[in-house]
This record gives C-alpha cells, structure tokens and sequence, in this order.
C-alpha cells in the first residue's frame, strides 16, 4: 500500500542511493509536459527535506526553462530489482548554473563529469511511495559513456557554444536561463 510522508525517511533514502536510472518531470501551466530519463550518479540526498541533482548536457534544457516559470518538479525512482517500489518526490527547484556561489557550494557533492550545465536543488514537500508491482525487472549492466565521451571530446568552450546555440529555449521558446 501506497504511503506519503514529508520528509524522506531513512529507508527510503537507502532506496534512491541504490538505483541506478531516475525519472524527472517538469512542466508551465502551458507548455510540454516533460519527462526526462536521469542517471550518471547524478542525484544526491543533501538531508531528509533536501535532494540535489546535477543536470547534465542535453540536446535540450526543458527543464530549466519550465523551473524558471513554475518550480515545481517531480522526481520517480522505480525499483527495476529487489522488492517493487516505485517513489516519487514532489517539490520546489531552485536551479543553479555554474557562476552561481550555491552552484560552487554543492558540486562537490558529486564526481567531476564533463558537462555539467546545473544544479536543480529540491525542497521536498512530499514523499509519495506505490507498490511498483507492475515494474519489470531489469538488471543493470553500465552507465552509458557516450554522453560524457562527448562532452570530453568537446572541451569546455565548445560545450558554453553547444548550450547557446541548443539550450536557451525550450521546446516552447521559453528562456532556460543558461
């Protein structure tokens, strides 16, 4: 049975340290919505009511620019081995590009990855867990490297290029910020 807490309890906190993929949704009262695929040890727990997740790269930047509008976001953990459990958290972003003091602050919580375009910090407002029973099985073989090989191969100036003629505007020609 389903539960929702305010906070991240401990247990649960163990789960979203364990999985490998995560799912993040963002969306303007009207935009596209967007539902983003997410891994690369990309996502950390900062305490209970806070979670930060480092925003890589990408062909696009709908996130940011629905954040900007509208901060609220939701991220969805889904056990793909072990027990079913799907776990979502809802909440405010705040995002934090790479010449922010915060942005500065809190990389370090995560490994050096090539790339690295923000920092979406999370103030959870609510924990809400479901069966996941309907959830298959997958076993986990590697973290793709083609995205980081890119970013690598690239180097930081052709990746300041890539973000400004590929991630200013979303899909809807909303401004992400970057």
């Amino acid at each position: 049975m389903g539960k929702t807490y305010d906070h991240i309890p401990d247990r649960q906190q163990r789960f979203i340290t364990e999985q490998k993929l995560f799912f993040v949704a963002t969306a303007t009262a009207n935009s596209k919505i967007n539902l983003s695929p997410k891994g690369m040890d990309s996502m950390r727990i900062v305490d209970n009511k806070r979670v930060v997740w480092l925003n890589l790269t990408g062909s696009g930047n709908e996130t940011a620019a629905h954040l900007l509008e509208n901060n609220r976001i939701t991220v969805m953990f889904c056990a793909f081995e072990g027990a079913p459990l799907i776990l979502r958290i809802y909440g405010k972003a705040t995002i934090y590009h790479p010449r922010d003091t915060a942005y500065q602050d809190l990389i370090g919580l995560f490994p050096k990855i090539a790339g690295a375009r923000q920092l979406i910090d999370i103030e959870v407002e609510m924990v809400q867990t479901s069966c996941g029973m309907g959830v298959p099985y997958y076993d986990f073989k590697e973290d793709r490297n083609q995205l980081k090989q890119w970013a690598e191969d690239k180097g930081p100036e052709e990746i300041e290029e890539y973000w400004e003629a590929r991630n200013t505007k979303s899909l809807d020609g909303k401004p992400t910020g970057i």
